[in-house]
């Protein structure tokens, strides 16, 4: 099982750079299949750079402090 408080830590340290651009990340829930599903608000929503910031940077950070998280995916 993936640590939710361990998760939320590692979104933290990724969080001031997406919020430096007006955006925000959400943690919606850990699925069994341990893919993460997150929710990119403020400026990330709907902006063309947002699947880059999801996969080469709040996934590439996931899972190198989490290695057992499959991926991580972006939810409305």
């Amino acid at each position: 099982m993936i640590d939710k408080i361990k998760l939320e830590a590692v979104l933290d340290k990724v969080r001031p750079a997406i919020q430096a651009d007006g955006g925000d990340v959400e943690l919606v829930r850990i699925r069994e299949d341990k893919v993460v599903e997150v929710r990119l608000k403020g400026a990330c929503n709907g902006c063309p750079m947002a699947t880059l910031t999801l996969k080469a940077g709040i996934e590439r950070i996931v899972k190198e402090e989490i290695p057992e998280v499959v991926e991580v995916i972006s939810v409305k």
